[in-house]
């Protein structure tokens, strides 16, 4: 396939009025939209947290005052260690409106892993939560040049922000990568600002939003698309410190926008159907689902709710935002349309991409995820005749057969979980006790619709559909075991489901 560019951004024009959409501009850096933001809006809340609001004046003159307590000779890598607060907020800001990079370190690191970033990343100043200075312990000991610095320190010397260039280096996060070792791949200025410009397209009301945080700022998805999207748009963010607690915050904030993944968004669906209220707050608006596949029921499900839930695809490699889906309910098997200012390039089924929002490399490593300038990403995806984008599985998962045959899992389990009674499901390759190898099926199975059907034998019912399905698949797709689960796959901190090791 050719070459496909995004060069303009008028494919989400439709989706919005004239009047929100031309108000979405670009920036290069993220002091530059973030000064911006101060001015638009300085007497709005940004931040709640912990019961105090913060305006965008207020964010301003607390990371003014953090710039003065981190400020360097020279453009430095500041490790921030902390859980969602507004503190890590703050920090965040200071960080990189000073020209810096943050260096985000997911809260659950224990000590050791903290020390071995701080050593693989180069830290010089390592920001740390004052319920987690235990941890820096051996960072102290062993590299006493590194500063120790608490989240919610105050200097007392107010810092401007810098002027940068949209090369200039912004974050590095953590991610799996293409082979699902973790790594920390480094965004600049530009790309994390087309990141966050790009969750803007593709819905209605896009400025002056409530926001509810759950996902770990340490996540792109969570950074990006929750934190730094709610910054540009003007819109307040609650920060709900215990995910315990997200449906007493929901009532109490009561959010137009949710950024959630699948597995949340299908636990918040089934307290609604359970309780006969809607668990999310009847001022929700839009759902933004990502980080996994999104199962068309839920699409359907919170529709019925007058919710809109809009998937998409992203990759931490990608500043988090590569495409998005403005019309999930005609399209729910699609992971939307590409954002602007990417090229996309589709070689043996693969995409690979280039762009302004792509990192620029993986720290400290030797893995090399580019051939000729194009980022490979790992994504078996095609594209329809209206230009959105469908991913039919994983180069890394597909299952080759004794007969030669290629399988990919997750083309196989989209056709399971499309049956409404199916929460979830895995396609693996097993071996049978003769020796034989064979495809696998395993399914979770959607509590709140098999209890509609007031079956009893609901296992019974529930294989019978599945071997439906199975009669229906290509003959090598088939599978020739299939195992009804009554508990959750195990899942990854984005909870992504683990693969059966078999599949590897």
């Amino acid at each position: 396939m050719d070459i496909i560019k995004t060069d303009t951004r008028e494919a989400f024009r439709k989706y919005t009025d004239e009047a929100t959409f031309n108000k979405i501009k670009d920036y290069e850096t993220v002091s530059e939209m973030w000064l911006d933001c101060v001015k638009n809006y300085a007497d709005d809340t940004a931040i709640v947290d912990n019961g105090e609001s913060y305006s965008f004046a207020q964010l301003e003159k607390d990371a003014a005052d953090f710039r003065g307590a981190i400020k360097a000779d020279k453009n430095i890598r500041v490790g921030i260690y902390s859980a969602n607060s507004y503190d890590m907020v703050k920090a965040y800001l200071a960080v990189v409106t000073l020209g810096y990079t943050a260096v985000i370190l997911p809260a659950q690191l224990d000590s050791m892993t903290v020390f071995g970033c701080c050593m693989k990343f180069g830290i010089s100043k390592l920001v740390y939560q004052p319920e987690l200075k235990n941890n820096t312990a051996i960072v102290a000991a062993k590299r006493p040049d590194i500063e120790l610095i608490s989240v919610d320190a105050k200097s007392g010397k107010s810092e401007d922000a810098a002027v940068t260039s949209g090369d200039t280096p912004c974050v590095i996060m953590f991610t799996g990568g293409t082979t699902g070792r973790s790594k920390g791949a480094l965004l600049n200025n530009a790309a994390v600002m087309q990141g966050t410009v790009n969750g803007c397209y593709g819905y209605k009301d896009v400025f002056g939003q409530r926001y509810l945080l759950v996902l770990p700022l340490s996540h792109v998805f969570g950074l990006i698309r929750n934190l730094m999207t709610s910054l540009y748009t003007g819109s307040a963010m609650y920060i709900c410190r215990n995910n315990k607690d997200m449906f007493k915050d929901v009532a109490m904030f009561r959010p137009t926008i949710m950024v959630m993944v699948p597995a949340l968004a299908e636990m918040a669906m089934t307290l609604s159907k359970k309780f006969g209220k809607n668990m999310l707050g009847d001022d929700l608006k839009y759902i933004i689902c990502g980080a996994a596949n999104v199962p068309p029921y839920l699409i359907g499900e919170y529709d019925k709710m007058g919710i809109a839930l809009f998937g998409g695809y992203g990759l931490t490699e990608s500043a988090n935002l590569v495409s998005g889906n403005p019309e999930s309910l005609r399209k729910p098997e699609s992971i939307g349309l590409p954002y602007p200012n990417q090229e996309l390039r589709f070689v043996n089924g693969e995409l690979w991409l280039k762009g302004k929002n792509m990192m620029d490399g993986y720290v400290g490593e030797d893995e090399d995820a580019y051939e000729d300038g194009w980022f490979k990403t790992g994504d078996l995806v095609n594209m329809d005749e209206d230009g959105f984008l469908y991913i039919t599985g994983r180069i890394k998962e597909i299952i080759i057969l004794s007969n030669g045959e290629n399988v990919s899992p997750a083309e196989v389990e989209a056709k399971f979980n499309a049956l409404d009674v199916i929460q979830d499901s895995q396609v693996f390759e097993d071996v049978t006790e003769g020796g034989a190898h064979i495809l696998a099926l395993e399914v979770v199975p959607r509590a709140t619709e098999v209890a509609k059907l007031g079956l009893e034998n609901p296992a019974e019912y529930i294989t019978a559909e599945l071997e439906k399905v199975n009669n229906s698949l290509l003959p090598y797709q088939r599978v020739s075991k299939i195992t009804i689960r009554d508990t959750d796959f195990e899942r990854t901190p984005s909870m992504k489901i683990v693969r059966n090791k078999k599949c590897n």
